[in-house]
C-alpha cells in the first residue's frame, strides 16, 4: 500500500497505539482494492478471513430475512467493519456492498487476532472500540422502541445540523429509501413524517432540509443524551470508540503501550 494510506489507518485510534513493529506486521499482508458501486464485498454467514476498511467511498451494512431487507449502517471513510466476527472467528451477521466506487483496505483476520494477544495497546484499543459498537447499538434500539417515526426523524434532522456546523440547511448523506431503513421506517412512513414536520418549519427540497424553526423541531425531538450522540464535528474522532467516548476519557489505550 502506499505510505499515505497506511498513515491514514495508522491514525485511526484502532491502531494509533500499536507498537511500530506490530503495525508493520499486520499490514504487510494487506490488501487495497478498489471497487465500483453495488459491489458486494461479503454476505451474512460468510466466514471472515479480513477486517475491512474503508478508505474512500460509502459501504452500506444490510441484512436480509424472508423477502426483506434492511440497512444496518452506512460507513464513510475511514471505518472499520465487522471487528466483532474477525475477534471472535465467527460468521458475518450481516452483508456489505458499495454504495458508490470505493477504495477498501483488507487485513488479514489472524494478523489481527495474534496482534491482540501481543500488543496490550492494540487489544485495550480493541475493546474500545466495540464497546463504542455496543453503545451506538443499544442508542439505536431505544430510538427505535421508545419514539415515533416522527420523533425518529426529527432527532435524525437535529443530529445531522450538529454534524453539518449547525446552519439552518443540512443535506441528507443517504439517499431517502435508506434513510428510511435507518430510522426503521419505509419509504411512505418518511415521507408522512416528513410532511409532519412541515408544520415545525421544515422543508425539503431534494436532498436539502431546511429547519426554519430548530427550537420549535427541539420540542418535538426532546433529544436526550442517553439516546441521542450530538458531538460536534472534530478533527480525530473516527470510529465508534471516540464518538462514544466523548469527551475523551483521561486515560487511553496509549498508555498501556508496551516498551
Amino acid at each position: 500500500m502506499k505510505v499515505e494510506n497506511l498513515d491514514r489507518i495508522r491514525r485511526l485510534a484502532l491502531f494509533a497505539g500499536m507498537s511500530e513493529d506490530n503495525f508493520a506486521r499486520i499490514t504487510r499482508a494487506a490488501l487495497m482494492q478498489k471497487y465500483p458501486a453495488e459491489t458486494v464485498l461479503l454476505y451474512e454467514a460468510d466466514t471472515l478471513d479480513f477486517l475491512y476498511i474503508v478508505l474512500d467511498g460509502s459501504v452500506e451494512l444490510h441484512a436480509h430475512w424472508h423477502h426483506h431487507e434492511t440497512t444496518l449502517a452506512v460507513l464513510r471513510p475511514i471505518s472499520t467493519f465487522i471487528l466483532a466476527a474477525v475477534v471472535l472467528e465467527a460468521p458475518a451477521l450481516m452483508s456489505a456492498r458499495t454504495l458508490e466506487r470505493a477504495e477498501i483496505v483488507m487485513i488479514p483476520a489472524e494478523n489481527l487476532r495474534a496482534a491482540m494477544r501481543e500488543d496490550a495497546a492494540f487489544a485495550c484499543a480493541a475493546a474500545q472500540e466495540l464497546s463504542g459498537c455496543y453503545r451506538g447499538l443499544v442508542r439505536t434500539i431505544k430510538n427505535h422502541k421508545l419514539r415515533s417515526g416522527t420523533e425518529r426523524l426529527a432527532n435524525y434532522l437535529l443530529t445531522q445540523q450538529v454534524r453539518q456546523g449547525g446552519g439552518e440547511r443540512i443535506v441528507l448523506p443517504h439517499e431517502k429509501r435508506i434513510l428510511a431503513s435507518l430510522l426503521d421506517m419505509t419509504p411512505e412512513s418518511l415521507s408522512r413524517a416528513f410532511s409532519a414536520l412541515a408544520k415545525y418549519a421544515v422543508a425539503v427540497q431534494g436532498a436539502t432540509v431546511t429547519l426554519g424553526d430548530p427550537a420549535a423541531l427541539r420540542r418535538l425531538a426532546r433529544p436526550d443524551a442517553l439516546i441521542d450522540n450530538h458531538m460536534p464535528p472534530r478533527l480525530n474522532s473516527d470510529g465508534k470508540a471516540a464518538k462514544e467516548a466523548w469527551p475523551p476519557p483521561e486515560r487511553s489505550c496509549s498508555d498501556y503501550r508496551q516498551a
